[in-house]
C-alpha cells in the first residue's frame, strides 16, 4: 500500500502538472472510442496494450470478460446500455487472456468449491464449456477464446447493442490476448477464425472493409 500511496504523490506532484490541459477538459466530460469488456485479471493492462490514455477507453472488467445476456440488470449490462445509449460508442471489445482464472474455474469446478459467487458469476459462461474435450492440452485457451465469441453473442441480446448493430453505428469485437508472447488475435467473423489483430479483419457488424481501427 506505500508503493500505491508514493505512486499518487507522483501522480499529483508530477504527471497531472505536466499533462494539465488534459486532465481539466477531461473534467468536463468524456468521448471514449470503444467499451472494453476485460477480465479483472491484474497482469492486464488495456492502457498498454492499446497504447491509450484517460478518456480513450470506457472500461468494464470482472471475471472472465463476461457480458450476461439482456435481462439480469446486472453491473455489466448497465455498462453496456450507458456506453452504447449515453455515451454513443461505436466498438465494443470482448478482450480474454491466457491463463485465465476464471476459465480454469469454468474447467475445473470443484476449485471454486469455496467461491460460491464465483461459481454463480461463471454460469454465464457454462455453455462455452459444453462439449469441450477437457483432454486437450490446449482446452484453456479453446475455452477462453470459446467465450470470447458466447460474450460476443449475449452482446446482441442487448436492446441498445443490437439497434446499434441494425443501424449500423456499432461494431463488436473478440479480441484474444496472450500475455507470454503480447500477440493479440481477433475473430474475424466473416472467415470464422482467429487471425491477428491488424486493419482489416471482420467485426461484428463491420460493413465492406472490415473492422474500424481503434486508434490509441
Amino acid at each position: 500500500m506505500n508503493r500505491l500511496i508514493e505512486g499518487i504523490q507522483h501522480f499529483q506532484t508530477d504527471i497531472y502538472p505536466a499533462h494539465r490541459e488534459l486532465f481539466r477538459r477531461l473534467a468536463s466530460g468524456q468521448n471514449p472510442e470503444a467499451l472494453f469488456i476485460a477480465c479483472s485479471d491484474s497482469r492486464v493492462s488495456l492502457e498498454w496494450l492499446t497504447q491509450s490514455g484517460p478518456g480513450d477507453l470506457f472500461v468494464c472488467r470482472n471475471a472472465g470478460n463476461i457480458a450476461p445476456v439482456y435481462g439480469h440488470a446486472d453491473a455489466v449490462s448497465s455498462a453496456i446500455e450507458y456506453a452504447v445509449t449515453a455515451l454513443k460508442v461505436k466498438d465494443i471489445v470482448v478482450k480474454g487472456h491466457s491463463d485465465c482464472g476464471a476459465m480454469k474455474g469454468l474447467l475445473n469446478p470443484a476449485a471454486l468449491s469455496e467461491m460460491p459467487d464465483v461459481r454463480g458469476w461463471l454460469r454465464h459462461a457454462e455453455e462455452a464449456r459444453r462439449a469441450l474435450d477437457t483432454g486437450d492440452s490446449g482446452a484453456l485457451e479453446t475455452l477462453t477464446k470459446r467465450n470470447i465469441r458466447l460474450q460476443l453473442e449475449h452482446l446482441q441480446t442487448h436492446p441498445a447493442v443490437r439497434s446499434g448493430l441494425d443501424g449500423g453505428s456499432l461494431q463488436l469485437h473478440g479480441w484474444y490476448y496472450d500475455i507470454d508472447s503480447g500477440t493479440v488475435q481477433a475473430w474475424d467473423v466473416a472467415e470464422a477464425r482467429w487471425v491477428p489483430v491488424q486493419h482489416g479483419y471482420t467485426a461484428v457488424g463491420a460493413r465492406r472493409g472490415g473492422a474500424r481501427a481503434l486508434h490509441a
